[in-house]
């Protein structure tokens, strides 16, 4: 154990945040995705949800601010103007950290971009569309 960690933040997360440089993406996947199919890096937290998955990411990872987007979703097929549930938890830390809100991108584009993710996170969310891809940024 360490002190002032999230729990969440295992010692192989831990590594892949660490090892990640900037521009490199994390993927936080609900229990749905097709993770091990889509990961370089897989990372399993069966028992939290995406929402506390991300805050503990956010915790220790700086989002990049050199790209407009720096945070995808995936959007909801059939409805792209939907805000999911997970979603706006997301936004909700996502502004709490100073950082933009999540692009929706639509749902193959979103499995595109989780295949080229530096580490996936498998969790546990239940909720649909629990999905979030955050870039890697920089410490000032």
């Amino acid at each position: 154990m360490l002190l002032g960690l999230d729990p969440l933040l295992t010692p192989d997360l831990l590594y892949a945040l660490a090892s990640a440089g900037h521009g490199d993406r994390i993927a936080i996947v609900d229990a749905n995705f097709p993770a091990a199919a889509n990961a370089n890096r897989l990372i399993r937290l069966p028992g939290a949800d995406a929402t506390a998955a991300l805050r503990a990411v956010l915790s220790v990872l700086p989002v990049d601010d050199f790209v407009p987007d720096p945070c995808q979703v995936m959007q909801v097929v059939g409805d792209p103007d939907a805000v999911p549930e997970p979603v706006a938890d997301f936004t909700r830390l996502l502004q709490a950290a100073g950082t933009a809100p999540p692009h929706a991108v639509p749902r193959q584009d979103f499995y595109a971009l989780a295949r080229q993710a530096f580490a996936v996170v498998a969790t546990g969310e239940r909720r649909l569309y629990g999905n979030i891809i955050v870039t890697k940024g920089v410490i000032r």
